[in-house]
């Protein structure tokens, strides 16, 4: 039986895209739960799931009060995070998980949209899922105004730049968080544009010129995470083996 993955969907215009078409590639079978529209999300991972997919959007990971379904997402991560089940949370799933786990998500010094570049550090060469990265300069789509601020002491940095201090991070030995867009294509990052939010209107940045960035980068992007989420779809099929 293929390995089944829970993905949380945090809002419409959010969706697995390019990520979830690399890990079908690797035979997983992606459940969403569409957690915008009020479909509800477990407080621990269904023992028939070998691992969890957290999305962005536009909302703050601690927004709870607007977005009740965020306090849920949080009890599943925690459960995820603290049981090691493969986890990948992306952008505001990585801000959730962040605080799952004890750490915090603040605003931002600085607002990144566009393509960006950052450094995957040394400490991953024996990662699992990032070692084929480490000691390399990368480039991915950003969109976010908050970051993630603290993680606790038991989780490790896996990329940064000077703009955003935790680009990814690893917890225990499967579960993954990512400040940026891997899943997104340029023709999603111009829809994005096209319904600009709040982080796009207080960041002063030429959207125009963001837009542009992504498109130029697309190929270069896909080359670089594709091969990412094919390792993290063997983490994966490893827990249920």
């Amino acid at each position: 039986m293929n390995p089944r993955v829970l993905v949380i969907q945090n809002e419409e215009s959010a969706p697995a895209n390019m990520v979830g078409e690399w890990l079908e590639e690797c035979g997983l079978v992606l459940d969403v739960i569409h957690a915008y529209a009020g479909e509800d999300i477990p407080a621990h991972v269904p023992s028939d799931y070998a691992g969890v997919l957290a999305f962005g959007g536009a909302m703050g990971a601690n927004d709870d009060s607007d977005f009740r379904w965020l306090t849920a997402e949080r009890q599943l991560l925690a459960d995820a995070a603290h049981n090691d089940v493969p986890t990948f949370g992306i952008c505001l799933g990585a801000q959730v998980l962040a605080t799952a786990i004890g750490g915090t998500s603040t605003r931002a010094d600085v607002i990144e949209i566009g393509a960006y570049e950052f450094d995957v550090l040394d400490v991953a060469r024996n990662d699992s899922v990032f070692a084929t990265l480490a000691g390399s300069t990368v480039k991915a789509a950003q969109w976010h105004q908050d970051w993630i601020a603290t993680l606790p002491t038991q989780a490790v940095v896996l990329a940064s730049n000077d703009n955003c201090p935790v680009q990814a991070f690893r917890f225990g030995n499967n579960v993954y968080g990512v400040q940026f867009h891997p899943e997104v294509d340029a023709a999603s990052f111009k829809e994005w544009y096209n319904v600009a939010d709040e982080a796009a209107d207080r960041s002063g940045i030429d959207m125009v010129v963001a837009v542009d960035q992504v498109r130029e980068s697309e190929s270069e992007m896909i080359a670089t995470w594709r091969p990412v989420f094919h390792a993290w779809a063997e983490v994966v099929k490893q827990r249920q083996e």
